[in-house]
């Protein structure tokens, strides 16, 4: 998981701006709550009224109030309300609502039981009459009602609070307020509240969606790029390593199950904790007293996903190998399709594909299996935390010492975060693998590449002239006990054709890769213009060599887009000529569109023979100070292989070529001839020398030479 945030830290700003519109979103969604219950305790229980202050009281009402409570207090509801028009006394708007709240409420409540008996009623009234006439002082009237108020404090706020809003919807009754009314419009105030909140709340939702998607798809782009990029950079040996199908699936695979885990992180696990965090600030300031049911749900939730992880999450990790491995075979059958109809082997191949498709789904199936448990047991969790919630809060409500509304915002807050850890439950089936692919991607990315330039290149030593020289190189793979190479020392100057032959395996291919630095050198040095190439930088080295591989290899687009692959200075003219040099153009002119047909990927709509000569006219067409020719001739014909080498000749007269092949006929005019045999060179010379003293070259030529062509050769004749 760490690879995941760490790929987070590379957009920390976005981040930072979505957990700030979360928190503005969970502000909301937890505000919602509070509104139902108001509306439930305040809206329907007690018609609108808020508490105990009443807006508008009669003289009569305000009197008997009055008479139980202290001077000062008596003093400052007195100061709060003032007489209206039709005799009622009405509440000042700068009036201390909160301060007269806490004064009222005890005498409202007392005022309110004794007014509902008969003898209540009366009692009230002699004790208004008693005072008014001076027969009764007030502070003597509160010594004798010192119990019944007493009695009234020992009550909780929340039911000292009903019987005080009792009391004034019973005093409004009486002079005429229209309760409906005061009911309605404070049901449509909160009831716009709740509409303003969830426009808020789904206009940030969106917001942060937009924005988690936009951050998602930067991070899959700059990680496809970044891969991209560094697979370039990497040399035979990383690709290797890693395997061609296995380093697609990271560029495609893991980096879509990092995108869109990242989106789920952003949207719904960042969201969780904020959204249970201040869900249980709401649910202390419920006062229900129920927080420990919570706390039971997060345990028994934490203990499920824990147990689910321990049991799935190793073979998330086998998952993404068995992915590699059905795209290597898929890649090996879909390229080889015509080997294996030749050779007859579609059951076999449907064999090996029905193996590697079978241990993924097995792995699947199995995970899925597993996680098959999350919901149900998440469900059941929910549903049994909402019963017990309901069971016990009912009790609450019984014993008046919970108000149904708070219990119904309990539920929804309980529910809230229990949501928001079910949430979490189901990322977490996609949690691991993503972590796994995320994990993968940075084993690419941190992959050290084993040729790097120099830190203190000599690009500006080199003298241009373009001449190549092996000093004493030897050659190992990596891991490998024997060298390939050894030994190996030759010059190939401007102008002059070094060949090299030999017998398959021997170290052709190897030999012409180290001078592209495809490899480096295990002893020895590989040398331009004078210089170790690997003091030269590696664009500026192969910006010297014209290379085409023992594969001719074309990308898709047209023949123009292939012949000016090396880059935009090649002109137009310039790829005439190569194609032309390349005995091309007759093939090309054939095509309805010329340089503008189709080449399929991988060049799979030309011949070999033509592949070949694309692939000599690309770098042709490059103008390079050293060819090199890997076996490149092979599919040729001897007519169109002379006809090729003698327009080459002309083309490379100030540049040095480099020729691997297997045919005498393509080297015999070189000005020096390589032979080589299990990594050595054996014989060094033109064909006319080699045939009198190199026992190897002579063996290969009787292979292809008749005698009458070999002696010619030796006399100084034709061959």
């Amino acid at each position: 998981m760490k690879n995941i945030f760490r790929l987070l830290g590379t957009v920390k700003g976005y981040v930072a701006l979505i957990v700030l519109l979360l928190i503005v979103q969970a502000y909301c969604d937890l505000a919602l709550p509070a509104y139902t219950s108001d509306i439930l305790n305040i809206g329907l229980q007690q018609n609108g009224i808020k508490d105990a202050v009443p807006d508008r009281i009669s003289k009569d009402s305000l009197e008997t109030l009055e008479l139980f409570l202290e001077e000062e207090d008596a003093e400052t509801v007195e100061n709060a309300y003032r007489e209206a028009d039709d005799g009622t006394y009405e509440l000042k708007e700068e009036a201390d609502r909160e301060k007269l709240d806490q004064i009222l409420a005890i005498p409202e409540s007392l005022v309110y039981q004794m007014a509902g008996t008969e003898e209540g009623s009366a009692m009230l009234e002699q004790m208004r009459t008693a005072v008014q006439a001076g027969m009764l002082d007030r502070s003597e009237l509160l010594k004798q009602m010192q119990k019944p108020l007493d009695s009234l404090r020992e009550l909780s706020d929340m039911y000292l609070s009903q019987i005080a809003v009792a009391y004034v919807s019973g005093e409004y009754e009486a002079i005429g307020v229209d309760l409906d009314g005061i009911r309605n419009a404070y049901l449509l105030e909160e009831g716009a509240h709740m509409l303003f909140l969830a426009f808020i709340m789904m206009t940030v939702a969106i917001i942060a969606g937009l924005i988690s998607a936009v951050v998602s798809a930067r991070v899959g782009r700059d990680l496809r790029e970044k891969l991209y990029e560094r697979v370039l950079a990497f040399t035979s040996a990383e690709i290797e390593r890693f395997s061609t199908a296995s380093l697609i699936t990271r560029c495609t695979n893991d980096i879509q199950q990092v995108q869109m885990l990242i989106v789920m992180l952003l949207r719904i696990v960042t969201y969780a904790p904020i959204l249970a965090i201040a869900g249980v600030v709401k649910v202390i300031q419920t006062g229900a007293g129920l927080g420990w049911t919570i706390i039971l749900a997060v345990i028994v939730i934490a203990v499920i996903i824990g147990i689910l992880m321990v049991v799935a999450f190793p073979k998330f990790k086998i998952m993404q190998s068995l992915v590699d491995r059905l795209n290597l075979v898929s890649r090996e059958m879909l390229t080889g399709i015509m080997p294996v109809r030749a050779f007859g082997r579609q059951e076999h191949e449907e064999q090996r594909f029905d193996e590697a498709n079978q241990a993924l789904f097995q792995t699947q199936l199995f995970t899925n299996r597993a996680m098959t448990f999350m919901m149900p047991a998440m469900m059941f969790v929910m549903n049994g935390i909402s019963v017990l919630i309901v069971w016990v809060g009912g009790k609450g409500v019984d014993a008046g010492t919970v108000q149904v509304g708070d219990l119904t915002a309990f539920i929804t807050y309980s529910m809230v975060i229990i949501m928001g850890f079910l949430m979490i439950s189901m990322i977490s089936i996609m949690l691991p693998r993503a972590g796994v692919a995320a994990d993968r991607i940075m084993e690419v990315l941190e992959t050290e590449i084993s040729l790097k330039d120099a830190d203190d290149v000599e690009d500006g030593k080199l003298s241009g002239s373009g001449v190549l020289e092996f000093q004493d190189v030897s050659f190992a793979y990596q891991g490998a006990e024997e060298n390939v190479l050894e030994h190996i020392s030759f010059r190939a100057e401007p102008g002059k054709t070094t060949a090299i032959i030999g017998s398959t395996g021997c170290g052709k291919t190897t030999l012409v890769n180290l001078i592209p630095r495809f490899y480096d050198v295990t002893a020895g040095a590989v040398t331009i213009d004078g210089i170790d190439i690997r003091r030269i930088s590696q664009e500026r080295l192969r910006d010297l060599i014209g290379f085409v591989p023992q594969k001719g290899m074309l990308f898709s687009g047209t023949i123009e887009s292939n012949l000016k692959y090396a880059g935009d200075f090649v002109t137009d003219e310039d790829m005439k000529t190569a194609a032309e040099t390349a005995q091309a153009m007759e093939f090309i002119e054939a095509k309805e569109e010329g340089f503008g047909s189709a080449v399929a990927q991988e060049g799979s709509n030309v011949s070999g023979g033509q592949r070949q000569r694309l692939s000599i006219a690309r770098a042709i067409a490059k103008h390079p100070k050293i060819y090199v020719f890997d076996d490149s001739f092979s599919a040729l014909d001897y007519k169109t292989d002379a006809a090729l080498r003698r327009e080459l000749a002309k083309q490379t007269k100030d540049a040095a070529v480099l020729i691997v092949a297997q045919r005498i006929a393509t080297i015999m005019h070189a000005d020096q001839i390589l032979v080589m045999d299990e990594g050595r060179i054996v014989g060094k010379g033109t064909h006319r020398q080699l045939l009198e003293n190199c026992a190897v070259y002579l063996e290969i030529a009787k292979g292809q030479l008749s005698e009458e062509e070999i002696q010619a050769a030796r006399k100084g004749g034709e061959a």
